[in-house]
């Protein structure tokens, strides 16, 4: 039995890895198990993201729900007290300010569940991503499988020649690769 003065703790979880292995998916899942037990959620993505829908969190099988699209992290600490539940989808698109923000939302009390890719079409860690798996209580890295040896893969190996850092795609753009497919790949575009 808690007494009267117990305050529920927040934390950060971070659910990272490469493109189509899953990490979208295991947000929403989070969130809607979440909303099943009667918590009360806010979901984000940034703005940019509007390769599905402007307005919802969409997994690349389709799984869906619905989202607020914010340009600045710091719009997420105008949630309503009640917000239990934070989710943020595509945390790699925003500034290193959403750290301050997650910590603070943390503070407050709130679990926060972050889905990001850990590094970029380079290999390179990418965007905020490094500095949330520091801070977090829980960080889970999912695998998609390589596409060339079936190995897990690690790396979003960009198809496309473009050299900015981020570029809207789905499989038409990008594909996963293991550590060893995306050497050998990146060997063979020099």
């Amino acid at each position: 039995m808690f007494s009267e003065n117990y305050r529920k703790s927040g934390c950060v979880e971070v659910i990272c890895g490469s493109m189509f292995s899953g990490k979208t998916e295991e947000l929403i899942r989070r969130l809607k198990r979440a909303q099943f037990a009667n918590q009360k959620i806010a979901i984000f993505k940034p703005v940019i993201d509007v390769r599905y829908s402007e307005v919802e969190v969409v997994s690349h099988d389709l799984h869906s729900i619905k989202s607020t699209p914010v340009s600045d992290p710091a719009q997420m600490l105008e949630i309503p007290a009640e917000i239990e539940v934070v989710g943020i989808d595509e945390a790699q698109f925003f500034d290193e300010s959403l750290v301050d923000v997650c910590q603070q939302l943390a503070n407050r009390g709130v679990r926060v569940i972050i889905a990001g890719l850990d590094t970029d079409f380079l290999g390179k860690p990418f965007g905020p991503m490094p500095l949330l798996m520091a801070i977090a209580e829980d960080v889970q890295k999912v695998h998609a499988i390589c596409v060339k040896c079936g190995n897990l893969a690690n790396h979003s190996h960009r198809l496309s020649k473009s050299s900015d850092l981020v570029v809207l795609g789905e499989k038409d753009i990008y594909e996963p690769l293991c550590r060893e497919c995306y050497n050998k790949a990146i060997a063979e575009e020099k």
